[in-house]
């Protein structure tokens, strides 16, 4: 027993010896830098083979969670480290930031990356923990790979290209997804009460709930489960409309009907959006019908902005966020260089992550820049963007408070800034969302809209209000309809000899 013990602390004290060492003695750079892109390449092997499959167990999506998340820090902290960037609110700096903000950002400037001392030690550590955790996690991974060849492949063709595949899919959601359809999986008790299980799903605007919901109900284990799939747009409903509604064979977003085999049983799946304030008069009624209507093991899913459905839920309450820094840094990263690589176009690469972090985590904002960043490889034309957006965030902060793409995210007033090289600023009033691009009248397509943000050869002449309409690639497919008028400054206005309602010219 002396022999065992000894040798135990013998082998204890020698892994503690060898941890100190490693932690006191920190790599050069480039050694650090290799080692993490590595690491990342493994980690987003078991990520993409996990991403492909259909994984139930609840333990391993936890894991890939984990890991992804990892991957995304990752990520982040090496191309920090590439491209020298520092994030603003990191620094803890208050002088730095107003003196970086008062002097405004030339073309030339934002072409170059720029060199700092300060800085460096910081993100040499985050680069030693994302080596570390990812390290840790992929050498703790071997079972969860074995694993994962006993689940089934989902029915998908990849993409030529992973941006294209982020384009068109849904980002982040990975376990939140299988976290409803577990919901909505799970078969009641046979003894239970008849009541429908209800869902309930909270988050701000324009979040993902909606895009959430749909491609859960796209999935086709959800499709085989229930007979119908009905959607209902807010809770001011009779009994007599809301009976018709059940029995309504509907689904306006979707349009997928269950297999003949569970027809038969007649499972409904109900989808309640609750746009406003939540009544819970109108839950009671919607709820007491749903009872006398809905055959047994139907379901419910309610989605809102306010947490105020939590307690009429059967289920724990799923909450979505945005995305984290690092994953809407990797997700903007991909969509914007497309299938070129951002270490071939380092300046460009500085430039983005700048853009990326004014953008405060906008989903629409993201895909918007990206595409037309995408179509114009230039350092110079880049840095107009991101010039143009820090006088975004100046301007609406002055007037408003607050950063403009957050503001346009809960559909509230936001000033966007000087127009292409024109004295006029362009305000955004409001903003809603349409199920189809027909339901919109009179729109102006988003093409118009980069000429006048971004044209440098445009003359905006409209007068009065105008909209423009931009349309998701990925389900429901939602149009986002742009209310906007074109604010001209009264010194420019005086020189306009005649005015055209909405125009635009070229000079």
């Amino acid at each position: 027993m002396e022999t065992l013990l000894s040798s135990v602390l013998g082998e204890v004290m020698t892994r503690s010896i060898n941890f100190i060492i490693s932690k006191s003695s920190t790599p050069p750079a480039p050694a650090l830098e290799d080692s993490l892109q590595r690491a990342l390449l493994r980690a987003q092997v078991i990520v993409d083979e996990a991403t492909g499959r259909h994984i139930t167990n609840q333990a391993m999506l936890l894991q890939l969670d984990m890991l992804r998340d990892a991957v995304h820090k990752g990520s982040y902290a090496l191309d920090s480290f590439r491209y020298h960037y520092q994030p603003h609110a990191a620094d803890g700096d208050d002088s730095d930031q107003a003196s970086r903000r008062s002097v405004p950002l030339s073309i030339a400037s934002c072409a170059k990356i720029p060199r700092f001392s300060r800085g460096n030690a910081r993100i040499l550590v985050q680069l030693r923990e994302a080596l570390d955790r990812l390290t840790s996690m992929v050498a703790d991974a071997d079972v969860l790979v074995l694993l994962l060849m006993s689940y089934p492949r989902r029915r998908y063709r990849q993409p030529y290209s992973m941006h294209l595949m982020l384009e068109n899919c849904m980002f982040g959601r990975q376990m939140e997804t299988e976290h409803v359809i577990s919901f909505l999986l799970h078969a009641q008790p046979s003894h239970g009460a008849e009541e429908p299980e209800v869902l309930p799903i909270v988050g701000p605007g324009r979040v993902g709930k909606t895009t959430l919901v749909t491609h859960v109900c796209k999935d086709e284990r959800v499709r085989d489960r229930f007979a119908e799939i009905v959607l209902l747009n807010d809770l001011d409903f009779t009994n007599a409309d809301l009976l018709a509604a059940f029995r309504r064979r509907c689904s306006v977003r979707n349009g997928d009907r269950g297999s003949s085999s569970n027809r038969k049983e007649g499972k409904f799946l109900v989808v309640v959006e609750v746009a406003g304030d939540f009544d819970e008069d109108a839950w009671s009624r919607l709820y007491s019908a749903s009872k006398r209507c809905v055959p047994r093991g139907s379901k419910i899913i309610l989605t809102s902005r306010t947490d105020k459905i939590t307690k009429v839920g059967t289920a724990r309450p799923l909450t979505l966020n945005f995305l984290p820094r690092e994953a809407y840094w990797y997700f903007f990263r991909t969509l914007a260089f497309g299938s070129a690589d951002p270490r071939a176009h380092p300046r460009l690469a500085n430039v983005a992550m700048e853009v990326a972090a004014s953008m405060n985590g906008a989903f629409i904002s993201a895909h918007i820049t990206a595409r037309f960043l995408r179509g114009n490889l230039d350092a110079r034309f880049w840095g107009k963007v991101l010039a143009l957006y820090g006088e975004f965030v100046d301007k609406h902060g002055s007037r408003f408070g607050g950063n403009p793409f957050a503001t346009l995210n809960q559909e509230g007033p936001a000033l966007l800034g000087r127009m292409g090289g024109a004295s006029a600023d362009l305000m955004v009033h409001h903003n809603n969302e349409c199920s189809s691009p027909v339901e919109v009248p009179d729109v102006m397509t988003v093409q118009w809209l980069d000429l006048l943000m971004f044209g440098s050869e445009v003359v905006v002449r409209a007068q009065g209000k105008f909209q423009f309409v931009w349309t998701s690639p990925i389900p429901p497919y939602y149009s986002h309809v742009y209310t906007c008028e074109i604010l001209g400054r009264k010194s420019a206005a005086a020189k306009r000899k005649r005015s055209v309602e909405n125009d635009v010219a070229f000079s």
